[in-house]
């Protein structure tokens, strides 16, 4: 027969499950993230959201009239556009919520945080707000566009975004737009792009501000070297309850305190006597990276490590914490890879950058938001069961989710449709008309049953 659950179970599906676990309307209306009239922000993020499973582009679907129940465009480029909506406390609260609630009690290990940026390029567009001319650190190209500054949390199984900032150049003459002189200066809004003009290191301390690393178990930030300079690292440590254990930079401008002297990172591997052999640690050393307020100064062991790919060079973490052995240290630096993946499938199967062009930079917020909450689904979906699949594999699994839901409601309308002409046309009293739509539905082809009933 066919099933009056229907209803019930695509309510049930994949991505409303993750809306209703991850309390995403609660977070919205927190975070100044409403409507005053017609569709409700939670229906229209809703609606975002699910586009990249349907495989579907943000403009035709709106210029399209396949689809009766999509909201109207100017609702939906209201929802992207509005300077006052938090998006990044959004962010904060979805991801602490399902850290605390879902994925710490899943182990005793101790969280990370994980800092660093990628690219968002915009190459082919000219008029978006605060467009530069941006350089990418992995390959030392120039490309149009933001670097996307982005903080995570992982215990090394899962990983979960943050927040993240959309940063533009310092310098005028790298930047083909500007900030739009209509934006309220009091708004949220205003605060973003003023925090796209900053140094990327002082906004990674904005970013840190934004979240409680002691709530989400972290005790740690990884970082690569970009960002690895001892002032940086000192601020750190003395600022927030966490340690640092990040790649260094073998720079002839960076120095490190040693017996009361100043080394660069090449000098003090020099001096350490390392292990024979193709031993993998080769040495370590303790340093210091300077003063803090009390005048006590800040310590750090500096490991240095085989290069796997280049086994005659090497390479140097340095860590914060002292009680950390030099396995250790290695260990909890390669979790930081993690965010590395997390780019990756932002970019290849999340439409990162790339589903619709709006020019407004509150939109690129408001979407690489959506984007990042889509990431969350997979992420919690793969830890909750242990599913061996990739985070890929997940991905285009809902998408069949999706379009099965597509497909078994055009289904059950045809015979919606002929139950009702078989009324109308009289051909059946309406005690006959279900009887006759049962022993139809038994004798469909199993593949067309089997979406109904799933």
């Amino acid at each position: 027969m066919v099933p009056d659950s229907y209803q019930n179970n695509q309510q049930q599906s994949r991505v409303m499950r993750f809306f209703k676990q991850a309390k995403v309307g609660t977070f919205l209306h927190q975070s100044n993230i409403h409507k005053e009239k017609g569709l409700t922000a939670l229906v229209l993020v809703q609606f975002i959201f699910s586009l990249v499973l349907q495989g579907k582009n943000l403009y035709r679907t709106l210029e399209s009239d396949r689809l009766p129940d999509a909201p109207e465009k100017d609702a939906v480029y209201d929802l992207m556009k509005r300077s006052t909506y938090n998006w990044r406390k959004f962010l904060v609260l979805v991801s602490a919520h399902l850290i605390e609630t879902y994925l710490r009690p899943l182990t005793n290990r101790d969280g990370v945080l994980i800092v660093d940026d990628s690219s968002y390029d915009r190459n082919r567009s000219k008029a978006v707000e605060l467009l530069a001319r941006v350089k990418d650190h992995t390959t030392g190209a120039y490309f149009k566009g933001f670097r996307m500054l982005t903080l995570g949390w992982s215990d090394g199984t899962t990983f979960l975004p943050l927040a993240f900032s959309l940063l533009s150049s310092r310098n005028v003459k790298n930047r083909f737009q500007e900030v739009n002189p209509n934006i309220d200066k009091r708004t949220v809004g205003y605060r973003r792009r003023q925090e796209a003009l900053q140094k990327g290191t002082e906004t990674l301390f904005t970013l840190l501000d934004d979240i409680n690393p002691v709530k989400l178990g972290a005790k740690t930030l990884l970082f690569d070297s970009w960002f690895a300079y001892p002032s940086i690292i000192k601020r750190v440590v003395t600022q927030y309850p966490l340690d640092v254990v990040c790649m260094i930079k073998r720079s002839s401008k960076i120095h490190y305190t040693y017996e009361g002297e100043s080394y660069t990172v090449n000098q003090l591997y020099q001096k350490v006597r390392k292990k024979r052999g193709r031993a993998k640690i080769l040495a370590s050393i303790l340093v210091g990276l300077g003063s803090d307020e009390d005048g006590r100064e800040v310590q750090a062991r500096i490991i240095f490590v085989r290069d796997r790919d280049r086994s005659k060079k090497w390479l140097a973490i340095l860590t914060t914490n002292l009680d950390h052995t030099e396995e250790d240290a290695a260990r909890i630096y390669g979790k930081r890879w993690a965010i590395e993946c997390f780019f990756k499938v932002t970019k290849s199967h999340l439409r990162l950058a790339k589903e619709f062009q709006c020019r407004s930079y509150d939109a690129l917020t408001a979407h690489t938001s959506i984007v990042f909450l889509r990431y969350m689904m997979l992420a919690v979906s793969s830890r909750e069961g242990e599913d061996p699949r990739t985070i890929g594999q997940l991905f285009f699994m809902c998408c069949d989710e999706v379009e099965d839901l597509r497909f078994s409601e055009a289904l059950l309308m045809i015979l919606d449709v002929l139950g009702s002409m078989l009324a109308e046309e009289h051909l059946l009293t309406d005690e006959q008309i279900q009887p006759f739509l049962d022993r139809l539905f038994d004798h469909l082809p199993d593949f067309l049953r089997k979406p109904l009933l799933s």
